[in-house]
């Protein structure tokens, strides 16, 4: 068995995604890999590059924008690897990052979720581990345009703006941006809800992977930029913010107003 099987969709990301497809091959060494990339009918050139420029890489080609949890739920029963990587096409590799994070998913039993630091260009840490938001959390995060909001006391409690993310640290959840994801762990979990078309699968994952007694963990000793396309902040009113503020509803009514890790 290989070690790790990466998935990547892609939804018009052509030159990031090559730029990160690149990467992965200049700085991944040391374990044994597989790439999946599910492409969302970009109509951009997409596929076309990947196919030619990537041979190696297995290619799902979408005739339609299928969204995230359904897009990534296709790759997932095709993954070989001891560990699954879901990778967001608008990531940059700049170290060797997936073996160390490997390593310690060895060494960590209970770890069924592995999420690494996360930073922009200019090297500024993400929040990209979170405490569980309330239904207020998740309106105000549409809104940190806003200094009152992006400094509100209730967005720092979700982002853990006190913590300055220099040590592991069991968490409620980690972006889908990156998550590693032990095998074991997700044949109990299973796949994506695909009720949620776009945001936040990523939340009830790692929700779900807690019930089932497994825990989710940020490793801050290796990272990778994430230039973080943020589609629904771009665009308030848009069909995809629409679909997203679609998910945000479910989850909540799934969990019946309260999200929790039991």
């Amino acid at each position: 068995m290989i070690d790790l099987s990466i998935i990547i969709i892609s939804w018009k990301m052509k030159d990031m995604l090559r730029e990160l497809l690149q990467s992965i091959t200049r700085h991944t060494e040391g374990i044994t890999y597989e790439i999946i990339i599910v492409d969302n009918h970009s109509e951009d050139g997409t596929s076309e590059m990947a196919r030619t420029e990537f041979p190696e890489a297995l290619l799902i080609e979408n005739p339609v924008n299928r969204g995230v949890a359904p897009s990534r739920n296709q790759a997932l029963p095709l993954a070989k690897g001891r560990y699954v990587l879901i990778l967001d096409a608008d990531m940059l590799l700049i170290e060797n990052s997936f073996k160390p994070m490997i390593e310690f998913l060895d060494t960590t039993a209970d770890a069924g979720i592995c999420g690494c630091k996360l930073t922009f260009a200019d090297g500024a840490v993400q929040r990209n581990a979170r405490r569980y938001p309330s239904p207020l959390a998740f309106i105000l995060r549409r809104l940190t345009f806003l200094d009152c909001v992006k400094n509100s006391s209730i967005l720092k409690y979700h982002e853990m703006s006190e913590w300055e993310r220099n040590d592991v640290r069991d968490v409620d959840y980690v972006i889908g941006a990156c998550q590693m994801i032990r095998r074991e762990a997700l044949q109990q979990v299973g796949l994506l809800d695909e009720k949620i078309f776009y945001g936040p699968e990523d939340i009830d994952y790692c929700l779900r992977m807690y019930r089932y007694n497994w825990k989710v963990y940020y490793y801050p000793h290796t990272r990778i930029i994430h230039y973080e396309q943020r589609i629904t902040k771009k665009k308030l009113f848009s069909k995809i913010s629409l679909l997203h503020l679609r998910g945000i509803i479910y989850i909540f009514f799934k969990y019946h107003g309260k999200l929790s890790r039991k």
